[in-house]
């Protein structure tokens, strides 16, 4: 049966048993969004301890999102395979076990294997806690306001993440950030039996480990490439790395075709609803990912703020998301969600738009309210594409459905990142070419012109007014490519409201969830 045709009546209501386990469900989701941000404050301690190559630093920082992302897809049928519940808790010991050797790492090839380890568990968390929502809720609207539960806990997670591991690491070892995990891990190990029910498709084949290789080496070479253009700009090897995995993924993509039970059901992209709803979703993580990449810097290195007040100014957005999400639900009620969707991107290409006048207005005031309106504007996006993709897929088929959208938010942040960041620094290159002052010496402008960092730690090293000069005329064009970023970013999330309104606007959708 296609996906299109897949009736979704309105089911049983849930009782109190499946909202406290929506409570445990919400658990390894905080504690995954947290894994992603502890370790950046742990990276100065443990390259002291550990004394790691500029390579093996690397590998450390990365190799968990890498296996998260290669991960997802096989992880999400596995589930439909064996069962969510069981996989969320082999996936919850694995990520226990692993924080324990994380922490305890004495050489860093085993903080290595830890993080993989720790990746590999962590791909377990998306598909399996979405999936068990897609049965646990048969309401629609129900479902709606557990998956707007379910985005929250994620943006609490990466919110608090960084306060506790300050804490930890202000307290104890470098490794005491990975210990966090293994209470919260034990406790769901304990509480997943009771809480959560057991869902699997009773008519799963046997998993295609040929189609699980393909669909890990495919997302690999393909994220890892867009880092790579993130990180070094336009060339040949990032270039390759794309299109090698586009190239796997093609292979990936006619073999699902070819099999009886494919690792992923192309059918569901014959879905309008799904096939739009995956798209807007990608465009407002791009959009947003992108533009978080300019905001840190701008507080930190333009301002001249410390971490902690960079980060404070950032947490009236954390929390304007979270509350945005808990909303959702209740604005459903008198909006319809295309409206909402479409509405809310264009709150948010406004926020991004207030982003462009940085260099008119002097302070971080200006980026806290532009921050805080572009994130109101997209938590509604995130939680009614979400629940329209996992809706779209029949309830045997949600983990490999929950995959997919985890693996295109993984694409779409990542290529934010990496295009915002290209374009913007071409960008800062030109306008530093244009405007080096006078009197810099050859190095320290083939410094400024490469980055903002760059150009002020040369600058400190420059005698008088050319060192001011050269870090004034640095901030300028950095403020410049941060107006032209948070601009695209404007744009994108524009065209993302107008594919929402045609396509989404023009039926109902494929679930009652996501219209009326």
């Amino acid at each position: 049966m296609a996906p299109e045709d897949t009736p979704d009546t309105t089911g049983p209501r849930a009782t109190r048993r499946e909202w406290v386990g929506l409570a445990a469900i919400a658990l390894p989701c905080l504690l995954y969004s947290m894994d992603l941000t502890v370790l950046n404050l742990a990276v100065p301690t443990l390259t002291e301890d550990l004394r790691p190559s500029a390579a093996q630093l690397l590998w450390i920082v990365d190799i968990y999102g890498f296996l998260v992302a290669g991960s997802l897809i096989t992880m999400g049928t596995l589930g439909d395979r064996i069962g969510r519940r069981r996989l969320l808790m082999i996936g919850a010991a694995v990520f226990g076990l692993a924080s324990l050797l994380a922490a305890f790492a004495h050489s860093a090839e085993t903080l290595i294997a830890a993080r993989a380890l720790l990746g590999v568990a962590g791909a377990t968390v998306a598909p399996s806690t979405l999936s068990l929502i897609r049965n646990m809720f048969h309401d629609p609207g129900q479902r709606t306001v557990a998956i707007s539960v379910w985005v929250t806990s994620y943006s609490i997670g990466g919110a608090i993440g960084p306060l506790l591991g300050g804490f930890m690491l202000q307290h104890f070892w470098w490794g005491s950030v990975f210990l966090l995990a293994v209470p919260v891990m034990a406790l769901l190990l304990i509480v997943a039996p009771i809480l959560l029910p057991e869902y699997r498709d009773p008519q799963a084949g046997r998993l295609d480990l040929a189609s699980a290789a393909l669909s890990l080496v495919a997302v690999l070479a393909a994220i890892y490439g867009v880092k790579a253009l993130a990180e070094h700009g336009p060339g040949l090897p990032p270039l390759l790395w794309i299109l090698a995995g586009l190239g796997v993924g093609a292979v990936f993509i006619r073999r699902q075709g070819r099999l009886a039970d494919p690792l992923i059901d192309l059918r569901l992209f014959r879905s309008p609803g799904f096939a739009a709803a995956l798209a807007v979703n990608v465009l407002g993580l791009f959009a947003v990912f992108g533009t978080f990449l300019f905001v840190a810097q701008y507080l930190q290195l333009v301002l001249g703020l410390s971490p902690l007040e960079a980060g404070l100014w950032t947490l009236p957005s954390s929390l304007a998301f979270v509350a945005g999400s808990m909303l959702t639900p209740m604005a459903l009620r008198r909006v319809r969600p295309v409206v909402l969707m479409a509405g809310g991107l264009l709150v948010a290409a406004l926020g991004f738009l207030a982003l462009t006048l940085v260099d008119h207005v002097s302070g971080p005031a200006l980026l806290a309210v532009a921050a805080v309106v572009f994130a109101t504007g997209l938590s509604p996006v995130f939680t009614l594409t979400t629940d329209l993709i996992v809706g779209a897929a029949p309830p045997e088929r949600a983990g490999s459905a929950a995959a997919i959208s985890e693996t295109g938010a993984e694409f779409g942040g990542a290529l934010g990142i990496a295009v915002l960041g290209c374009v913007a620094t071409a960008l800062y290159r030109g306008v530093m070419m244009d405007g080096m002052p006078a009197g810099v010496p050859p190095e320290a402008a083939e410094a400024a012109r490469a980055t903002l960092g760059g150009a002020l730690a040369a600058a400190r090293e420059l005698p008088g007014d050319i060192g001011q000069d050269l870090g004034r005329a640095a901030r300028g064009a950095f403020i410049h490519a941060f107006g032209l970023a948070a601009l695209v970013s404007a744009g994108i999330a524009l065209g993302a409201a107008v594919l929402a309104g045609i396509v989404l606007g023009r039926r109902p959708g494929p679930e009652p969830s996501a219209a009326e």
